[in-house]
């Protein structure tokens, strides 16, 4: 298990009892997505983890692999380490979302399929899911109702490979209660699509 660095997460205190972890892309670092924390809805709490393992400068989540790899350790490593963070802390939230970017919304999507009961909404952000099954997946499947989720995705995007982006959009459809929404846009974040990541955790 690759621990969460407890000391390192960004904190935004809400109004409500739910959670939002918040999960960077790779070679990125927590306080990245942070800047969107003034924007999202005001009942949750954010927490804005590091990756464990550096990379770059910043933090990765996994090994990098520009074509699909289905080995599992690593990523499964990294969401463990996710999975007790969680359960170390000291409030017990009510309902725990995901947002992630990139390689943080692979975790995100990983996350569900460890424990596809836990999660309440995953925003999927130029992202895609790793390839290979789980023994999560029939029950992330069949879950109902099926974990919404926000899918995004730059036309111009050249970070995550066509090839994953194909591969991953019926996978998300057969497990997911998927929104999905495609910008004009690389792979970055743009005002339209924080708008649409506002109203989508607003619905959550």
């Amino acid at each position: 298990m690759h621990p969460i660095d407890a000391d390192a997460v960004l904190w935004r205190q809400g109004t409500g009892d739910e959670l939002l972890v918040v999960m960077h892309g790779l070679g990125s670092h927590e306080g990245d997505l942070f800047g969107l924390a003034p924007h999202l809805p005001e009942r949750f709490d954010v927490a804005s983890l590091r990756a464990p393992i550096p990379y770059g400068g910043g933090f990765a989540w996994f090994e990098f692999t520009p074509v699909d790899a289905d080995d599992h350790a690593l990523i499964d490593s990294a969401a463990e380490g996710v999975l007790a963070w969680l359960e170390g802390l000291e409030h017990s939230y009510s309902r725990v979302h995901l947002l992630g970017f990139s390689q943080g919304g692979a975790m995100a999507v990983q996350l569900a399929r460890l424990e596809p009961e836990r999660f309440a909404s995953i925003a999927h952000l130029s992202s895609f899911v790793h390839a290979g099954e789980l023994p999560g997946d029939a029950a992330l499947a069949g879950r109902e109702p099926r974990i919404p989720l926000l899918a995004t995705i730059g036309d111009l995007d050249d970070v995550i490979h066509v090839d994953k982006v194909r591969r991953s959009a019926p996978w998300l459809d057969r497990h997911f209660a998927v929104d999905r929404r495609t910008y004009h846009r690389a792979h970055a974040i743009v005002a339209e699509e924080l708008a649409d990541v506002v109203a989508f955790l607003e619905r959550a």
